[in-house]
């Protein structure tokens, strides 16, 4: 009796383990702009009522039409389900058709260029320090979301512009509220610019990478414009994160990838303490903002003649590296796999969607989000997650 009851408990204690490294899934429903829903919600709850049957879903992020209906009955089906439900809730872009905001200027004072993938989404950013714009995105939610049973918000366009504007995208923001900022970090931008008009390319020299502490910068200048940058644009993403947290709200945040982070203004360390969970895109087969390949031949590209940048390929082993560098922050880890198939922007497969998954779950982390839209992915892409071990 005494042996079995041993065993019982040990059989337990496996499968409390297994549980426990079981991953769970988040998935995104993209409704597109602000106005015209590109989906009912009885489309959405039938989508992911047969999603949820291959595999487990844990949460949804949907978004950011002003269409409130799709929610509360969406909402009423996933919470039926034990399904949590979050806001997908641009933070300092795409915000234009519905409140009027300061723009994001590079150092020279110009706009940069936008980037239009897709109705909806011109990457167009506003300047992160604009208590206006931060104020602006909470009077968002409040106004046209607050009373629609979201369990929490998802945060996205957390950033400045990238290289898809060239250098004039990361020396942003130049605002005159930034500049403040930056002056206060012991940052001078009127110098931080002389120096790239005098060095050019060669003010993003690099000596080395490290996954976790990332690019060493050869000019000193550099390496504190960018961790002075990081401060004040993950400061600033924090102060909207406590505001829409006051109010009962989980809070997930849309993060680049590691390595690339720093160059848009994302500090893991400031952020990861405002967030439940973060979401950092490691998307090795999108060739669009965001994915890692795309981004970094963007950043040399940008500056050609910048020496000290390493190759890298977009293998699994380079996922690792990243999903290293992603592990020792203080909250839920869910990275952003994508698993939409587009020929030219992102050409999947279910292989490469089953590399990538067992490569996130060897991490043990909390799960994985299944980008960008789950009305989209080919069921063959979500079938192999189910069979995942």
């Amino acid at each position: 009796m005494k042996r079995f009851i041993i065993i019982f408990f040990s059989l337990l204690a496996l499968a409390a383990c297994k549980q426990t490294h079981e991953p769970g899934y988040i998935v995104q429903v993209s409704l597109g702009g602000w106005h015209s829903p590109d989906y009912s919600a009885s489309q959405i709850i039938a989508r992911i009522d047969s999603v949820s049957r291959m595999i487990p879903v844990q949460k949804v992020i949907i978004g950011w039409s002003i269409d409130t209906s799709i929610y509360k009955e969406v909402g009423t089906f996933l919470h039926s389900q034990g399904i949590q439900m979050l806001l997908w809730l641009p933070v300092f872009a795409e915000t234009e058709e519905v409140c009027d905001n300061v723009p994001a200027v590079d150092l020279w004072g110009n706009i940069p260029a936008n980037y239009d993938l897709a109705a909806g989404e011109g990457f167009r950013f506003n300047c992160p320090s604009s208590p206006e714009n931060a104020a602006n995105v909470v009077g968002i939610y409040d106004k046209y979301f607050a009373d629609c049973g979201f369990d929490g918000v998802f945060l996205d366009r957390i950033r400045t512009q990238s290289f898809v504007s060239g250098v004039g995208g990361v020396l942003n923001c130049g605002s005159s509220l930034c500049r403040e900022k930056f002056a206060a970090e012991g940052v001078d931008l009127e110098e931080v610019k002389a120096s790239w008009d005098t060095l050019g390319d060669a003010f993003f020299n690099v000596t080395g990478y490290d996954p976790v502490g990332g690019f060493s910068f050869e000019n000193p200048l550099t390496a504190k414009y960018f961790e002075a940058k990081g401060h004040i644009v993950s400061s600033g993403v924090a102060a909207v994160a406590d505001s829409l947290r006051s109010r009962g709200l989980e809070i997930g945040m849309d993060l680049y990838a590691p390595f690339m982070a720093p160059f848009v203004g994302q500090d893991y360390a400031i952020l990861s303490r405002h967030a439940d969970f973060i979401k950092p895109m490691l998307y090795r087969q999108t060739f669009a903002p965001a994915g890692m390949g795309f981004e970094y031949d963007l950043l040399k590209a940008a500056v050609p003649s910048a020496t000290g940048w390493p190759s890298f390929e977009m293998t699994a082993e380079f996922l690792d590296s990243q999903l290293d560098a992603m592990a020792p922050y203080p909250c839920g880890k869910y990275p952003g796999i994508e698993i939409n198939y587009r020929e030219n922007v992102v050409p999947t497969s279910p292989e490469y969607v089953t590399e990538s998954l067992q490569h996130v779950m060897a991490h043990h982390f909390d799960g994985a989000v299944l980008s960008w839209n789950i009305m989209e992915a080919p069921d063959a892409h979500i079938a192999v997650l189910g069979q995942a071990k």
